[in-house]
């Protein structure tokens, strides 16, 4: 029998996914389940991107230029200089999501076998962008006492081999809801100077932070127009997760190049979604993203006061995205959320959450946190919660005896 090939091996499940038919298991016999495993935002979209995908009138969805359609092109600059963010359009092309525009920098920019940097716990799907692309993710790890600020620029160097081609961060950070500042990219901005290294970022929660001080954006970094590659969706700024589409900009002309021949190969992003994506860029008012936001920090709030102090929880700064990394006083993550659809429940509800594991790439890490996706309005978040609470006070593997009591 033929052998599968080891890029397929090497390619790890979803966290975020792989427990889905224990959930669906939960649903047959009759349980809700929370999904607080999957950033899936319930803020609703713009009507201007319903509206404009009502008016589409061409009986032929034909495919679009494989860079995408000029005119959301066009829009997205204008969205970028509008945050200050001064691109032209050669320098920014569609993807069918962030997904397809980190996979297509990691081929454009590493060779098979190059490393890459990144702080874990990560979005777990850079591993799996890592395996198809032939690339050694080398961890640099964050730890949840230190809110998961991003390390040093001396501990980053300490990293660096003579394999080392590039550092990704995520700011703001899928999982850990970490915001970076000034400060902390100054110190990439040297490293990547000074060993030739690109920087790919993954910018996608840049509407959701919370620290009342912008975001940078690595495209403001001085100096590194030949080295920076940036990556964003509106999958989250609104609420879009299934209309799969991102933004690939760099103002390397032949990173750039090289990406759009990929993009080639794959022919063009989502059609229909294009046309309703351009209307949400260029009609939605400033007050959708703010209403948005407050309601992200009204639930990470209550997230944050109702399990802050429990006994053997930890919980740290969450700054931005809808995401926080939690320590929970039990023996196995992976365990504990499968036991959570599979034997718990309390008033016909369960809830489901991501691993911790999956987030890290080095073994044996994440074993006692996981990562929460605060994707409910407040009520319903309570309730999930409580839920959780409830679930500590019985799981069998719990780690602290006095922790958790039901309330």
């Amino acid at each position: 029998m033929p052998e599968i090939s080891s890029r397929a091996v090497a390619t790890p499940e979803s966290p975020i996914r792989k427990l889905a038919p224990f959930a669906d298991a939960a649903k047959a016999r009759g349980l809700t389940v929370y999904h607080l495993n999957i950033g899936q935002p319930d803020v609703e979209a713009p009507v201007e991107f319903w509206q404009a995908i009502k008016d589409i009138n061409d009986p032929i969805v034909a495919y679009t230029n494989s860079a995408g359609n000029q005119s959301l092109r066009e829009a997205a600059v204008q969205h970028y200089r509008a945050k200050g963010i001064n691109i032209e359009l050669n320098q920014l092309f569609i993807t069918t999501a962030g997904s397809e525009a980190i996979i297509f920098a990691m081929l454009a920019c590493l060779n098979e076998g190059d490393e890459v940097i990144i702080p874990e716990p990560m979005y777990a799907n850079y591993i799996g962008f890592a395996a198809i692309a032939g690339v050694k993710v080398v961890p640099i790890t964050t730890r949840i006492e230190d809110n998961y600020a991003l390390p040093s620029a001396d501990e980053f160097a300490r990293q660096i081999t003579s394999r080392t081609k590039a550092i990704l961060i995520c700011n703001p950070n899928n999982p850990t809801g970490t915001v970076y500042g000034q400060a902390q990219l100054d110190g990439l901005q040297d490293l990547a100077i000074k060993h030739d290294l690109f920087i790919f970022a993954d910018e996608v929660y840049h509407e959701f932070n919370y620290t009342g001080q912008p975001v940078p954006s690595v495209l403001n970094l001085p100096g590194l127009d030949r080295h920076v590659v940036a990556i964003d969706s509106v999958s989250k700024k609104f609420s879009l997760c299934g209309a799969r589409v991102g933004f690939f900009i760099c103002r390397n002309p032949e990173v750039y190049g090289s990406a759009i021949k990929f993009a080639q190969a794959r022919l063009s992003p989502p059609a229909i979604e294009q046309v309703g994506v351009e209307a949400a860029l260029r009609s939605t008012p400033r007050s959708y993203f703010e209403g948005m936001k407050d309601e992200y920090m009204k639930r990470r709030d209550l997230l944050v006061s109702t399990l802050r102090g429990l006994n053997g929880v930890v919980v740290p700064e969450v700054d931005g995205a809808f995401y926080a990394m939690v320590r929970l006083p039990i023996d196995d993550c992976d365990r504990f959320c499968k036991w959570l659809l599979e034997e718990f429940s309390h008033d016909g509800k369960t809830l489901m959450l991501a691993p911790g594991t999956g987030f890290y790439e080095t073994d044996g890490l994440g074993k006692d946190e996981v990562r929460i996706a605060y994707v409910y309005r407040c009520e319903e978040l309570a309730t999930a919660l409580e839920l959780l609470v409830r679930a500590l006070a019985v799981y069998p593997g719990r780690t602290c005896e006095q922790a958790l009591a039901a309330r």
